[in-house]
């Protein structure tokens, strides 16, 4: 076969179900063959980063390589935002960059596209990727292709592979998939023993799970193991709609000062807290209201298994569940604690829109018609989602990048096949909200809506003397129609229900709703983070 077939055989081999792109001229061989061939569907957008983030986002959902095609130069640096977000969230995006051809590197030329050298982009892409390769040899393409695609699903983090452009054609032998590494059973089994000891011995113990845990697939193996061990269990905040499918004893979210005080509690005295899959991070810990000593908790993340100071290396996440699973019996004990109740209930009144109306509006719409996928971006957006029930959600939670939420709830729709509920700011969507026009060529139609309050808010709950944080009033939802979609300015309460309402009932059309919202007004959660960073900056200064 042609290289570029071969390669689009293994992606879906590999779990890959579609590409995001943008062709260009160094790419072109490639995306023709992609559309000849329908190998794997392809969902065009209209700038690099939003390829990256619905690959991502498609990533997430499939828990599978999500794929983001784009061309030399121009396109892949273009890309580079979005995939540092998905390396530093253990996201498994594979990034195919068209190239020069090797004749075209020896001429002497300059050639367009390039920024220092040829293999600047190559260079750039070593950080923000855990493999790259390049196709330029036939005999060796086979081997390179398996080795960055096993490690993209092993490790759930991008790779990079880069296609010159005159070996798109060049006959390849199929690519052979490699075998996952072994496990050391011995290992496995002494860290099965002291995590269950640890447990066991513990006053109180607790399950907190993170983003890993849906990077490998363990939703249901883990919702398995929570019965079983009977403990309560939380998720972090980059773990938010985990185990929302499940009977999991799911408590809530860890917040730290932001959340529930009982919840917060409970967790950060906790004396034997199971990390599963969390990421130790800034955004998941870094408002806790007591320090959590990481020497007392057990965490198993990033292939690695640590209790205080011991470690168990090479032991994968789902090998460990796995070991937990098959060494824990069936129990009938329910794990103490009661649920957090989120708010219902909105009164449709006159009065003006509040982040914390959102949220209420939106339960009572999913316990009534049931539970939607919800993509969203930074800002009070995301923190009003941390009041909407548990459902499926993806967010860049801690690479914390503006301009994620359109795309990534296209690519929600695009992986899923069900229509996402889409969060978003005024100043992410004035950067990528315009990718709704692609909705009409797919069939997409989500339901968007834009918190406006004509600001960067959350930058100026921490710096409010700041002028520039104020934004102009664009009409979003003026612009609709001219996008394919159905538009809907709404100020008061009254106006979002019945917005939401005829939302719902809509298909085949993008759905925005620009939620008008005074500057100033923050949702209870973003009001306790800020004020807990600010506690906690000042007593550290």
């Amino acid at each position: 076969m042609k290289l570029a077939e071969v390669l689009l055989h293994a992606l879906r081999a590999h779990g890959a179900r579609q590409i995001f792109g943008i062709p260009g001229d160094f790419a072109l061989p490639f995306f023709k063959v992609i559309e000849e061939t329908g190998i794997l569907p392809l969902y065009t957008l209209s700038h690099e980063p939003a390829v990256g983030f619905a690959a991502d986002a498609a990533a997430r959902v499939n828990c599978a390589p999500g794929v983001a095609a784009v061309t030399y130069g121009a396109g892949a640096l273009n890309i580079v935002n979005a995939v540092a977000g998905a390396y530093a969230e253990r996201s498994p995006v594979v990034v195919i960059s068209g190239a020069p051809g090797k004749g075209e590197a020896g001429t002497g030329l300059l050639l367009h596209h390039q920024a220092k050298t040829l293999d600047s982009q190559l260079r750039i892409f070593r950080e923000i990727t855990c493999e790259q390769v390049v196709l330029d040899d036939a005999l060796r393409a086979p081997e390179r292709i398996a080795r960055a695609l096993e490690r993209c699903r092993s490790e759930s983090r991008p790779v990079y592979i880069e296609l010159p452009r005159d070996m798109v054609g060049v006959e390849t032998l199929p690519v052979q998939p490699l075998p996952a590494p072994p496990v050391d059973a011995d290992a496995l089994a002494a860290c099965v023993d002291e995590v269950l000891a640890r447990l066991a011995a513990a006053r109180s113990p607790m399950l907190m799970v993170g983003v890993e845990v849906r990077r490998y697939g363990l939703e249901d193996r883990v919702a398995l193991l929570a019965r079983r061990l009977g403990l309560p269990v939380v998720t972090s905040l980059m773990g938010r709609g985990l185990l929302a499918g499940t009977d999991a004893p799911l408590l809530g979210t860890y917040l730290g000062v932001a959340g529930d005080p009982a919840l917060t509690e409970a967790v950060e005295r906790s004396d034997a807290l199971f990390l599963l899959g969390v990421i130790i991070s800034d955004t998941n810990f870094g408002v806790s209201a007591r320090k959590i000593d990481l020497r007392h908790t057990i965490r198993a993340q990033d292939g690695v298994v640590t209790l205080g100071h011991h470690t168990y290396a090479a032991l994968p996440l789902a090998a460990l569940v796995d070991a937990l699973l098959a060494r824990v019996p069936a129990r009938a004990t329910a794990a103490p604690g009661a649920a957090i109740a989120y708010p219902r209930g909105l009164v449709a009144d006159d009065a003006p829109l509040k982040p914390a109306d959102i949220a209420c509006a939106i339960n009572d719409l999913m316990a009534a018609r049931g539970r939607m996928p919800i993509a969203t971006d930074v800002g009070d957006c995301l923190f009003t989602a941390m009041d909407i029930d548990h459902t499926s959600l993806v967010a860049p939670g801690y690479y914390a990048s503006m301009g994620f939420g359109v795309p990534a709830g296209l690519g929600v729709q695009a992986a899923s096949g069900e229509r996402p509920l889409v969060l978003v700011g005024d100043g992410a969507f004035q950067m990528t909200g315009w990718e709704l026009g692609n909705c009409r060529k797919y069939g997409w139609d989500p339901i968007v809506i834009v918190l406006n309050n004509a600001s960067w808010e959350m930058l100026r709950t921490f710096q409010p003397e700041s002028k520039f944080n104020d934004l102009d009033d664009w009409n979003f939802a003026a612009v609709a129609p001219a996008l394919g979609g159905d538009g809907a300015r709404v100020r008061t309460r009254r106006e979002l229900k019945g917005a939401l309402d005829a939302a719902l009932a809509a298909r085949g059309r993008f759905q925005l709703i620009e939620a008008m919202i005074p500057r100033g007004v923050l949702s209870d959660t973003l009001a306790r983070f800020v004020a807990g960073v600010k506690r906690i900056t000042a007593g550290r200064s």
